[in-house]
């Protein structure tokens, strides 16, 4: 029944806000959070996890990444966002089979989960078939993390067939029987990249299906971002439940009208800041009331850890002109990659805090290393400032321990990273 103590550990909650809590245990009963505090009772059936000397908080939440691409890392540095389109989408995004799809999304859900991400919004926009889709799923689900997978559809089937599929995807792969560790939602290029026509399917689709969107929006220029918002206005769709990744080029009204119709953001820093997508809006979007969550987006041309996420957000924003984001400190930066995040992509009352009753998505973090040594003057900004993947000790998704001591546990990690390679051949083979 994944019945844990966690003992011992110097305790990090996010609900509402950031709080150090202390030196205390966490009980996990039935795979959800039962209590916190100090010298909680085991229960008989508990597994006992000794946290002492290590931070223990509520897992990172990822809103947007294509986690596709590992196979492609590192492959487009110093690029623009006309760059990413024409060889990452336009090049190597076709010449993935279904097999290279769940090699690379099982990968990059690993390394999520490597790095302390609970959760994971997966923008998929590599389905070029069923058989494509299919594996996407399949491989989400194998790799053991809490996932909303993003349904965007590729195919050749015109707005019929982006329909018919994503009515066979909801049916044969989700279904309303409970909250398990994937949901879906839809993933929509309109109308900034796919047209107006192909936005209303899409919006349309989601309400046929009571999903959710998350829509690549604001992030061409000023022109787009309101004109996008004009078309979502003019089509009573502002109220739809919707995630708007990125918004560099949103105005602080934009941000409002977002905010009124229940909108969220996903802010990419560090993919937006190298491919000039304009600066990252996290300060402006939050003080619109918009709930602002963080995204590593590609690993093509960025890092793939919310600690590289949480770090180039806050001094990002820090940096704004004339001392602008001078009040954005370590405490929003944490509560943007948790609680946040998961107001950000409806999982709020899922995961994102410790409060009993959640599901047990949590991370200890150790602070033995010579990074994170004393931590304890101020737990989270270490955590901000200091943290890294080297110091992810121990992952639990849904009270399941997904990592120990280290090291990952369920998966045959090394022969994961031989297919991984074996796919990177063939994908970059014609280059």
């Amino acid at each position: 029944m994944n019945n844990l103590l966690v003992r011992n550990g110097l305790v990090i909650d996010t609900e509402p806000q950031p709080t150090v809590v202390g030196t205390a245990d966490v009980l996990v009963e039935g795979g959800r959070v039962a209590g916190v505090g100090p010298g909680l009772p085991a229960p008989a059936d508990a597994q006992v996890i000794d946290a002492t000397g290590m931070i223990v908080l509520p897992g990172f939440v990822d809103s947007h990444r294509h986690t596709w691409q590992p196979a492609i890392r590192a492959i487009l540095p110093d690029a623009t966002l006309g760059d990413y389109l024409e060889r990452i989408l336009g090049r190597y995004a076709p010449r993935h089979r279904p097999e290279d799809v769940y090699t690379g999304v099982l990968a990059g859900a690993l390394e999520c989960l490597d790095a302390g991400i609970t959760t994971l919004v997966d923008w998929s926009n590599i389905q070029f078939t069923p058989e494509h889709t299919d594996a996407n799923v399949a491989a989400l689900r194998a790799s053991g993390i809490r996932a909303v997978f993003g349904y965007c559809y590729g195919g050749d089937g015109g707005f019929d067939g982006m329909a018919a599929e994503g009515r066979r995807v909801r049916t044969q792969h989700f279904d309303d029987s409970g909250p398990g560790l994937l949901t879906m939602a839809i993933a929509a290029l309109g109308p900034d990249l796919g047209g107006a026509e192909r936005a209303l399917h899409e919006w349309r689709l989601a309400r046929d299906l009571d999903l959710p969107v998350t829509v690549h929006m604001g992030g061409l220029d000023t022109e787009a971002a309101a004109r996008g918002l004009a078309f979502l206005r003019e089509n009573a769709l502002l109220d739809h439940p919707a995630t708007h990744v990125h918004g560099t080029y949103y105005t602080d009204e934009h941000f409002k009208v977002i905010a009124g119709g229940g909108g969220t953001v996903s802010v990419a820093p560090t993919s937006e800041a190298a491919l000039g997508m304009g600066y990252p809006p996290t300060g402006r979007a939050r003080a619109a009331g918009v709930p602002t969550s963080l995204s590593a987006d590609t690993v093509t041309s960025g890092p793939g850890d919310m600690f590289s996420l949480m770090r180039a957000a806050y001094l990002l924003e820090r940096a704004r002109p004339g001392g602008a984001g001078m009040g954005f400190t370590t405490r929003d930066a944490l509560r943007t990659a948790t609680i946040e995040g998961a107001e950000a992509v409806g999982l709020a009352d899922v995961t994102g805090s410790l409060r009993p009753g959640k599901q047990a998505d949590i991370v200890l973090l150790r602070t033995d290393l010579l990074g994170t040594a004393m931590a304890g003057n101020d737990p989270i900004a270490a955590v901000v400032l200091s943290g890294d993947t080297r110091c992810v000790d121990t992952v639990i998704v849904g009270g399941r321990v997904v990592k120990r001591d280290g090291r990952l546990l369920h998966h045959d990690v090394a022969g994961l990273l031989e297919s991984l390679a074996a796919s990177a051949r063939h994908v970059i083979a014609a280059d």
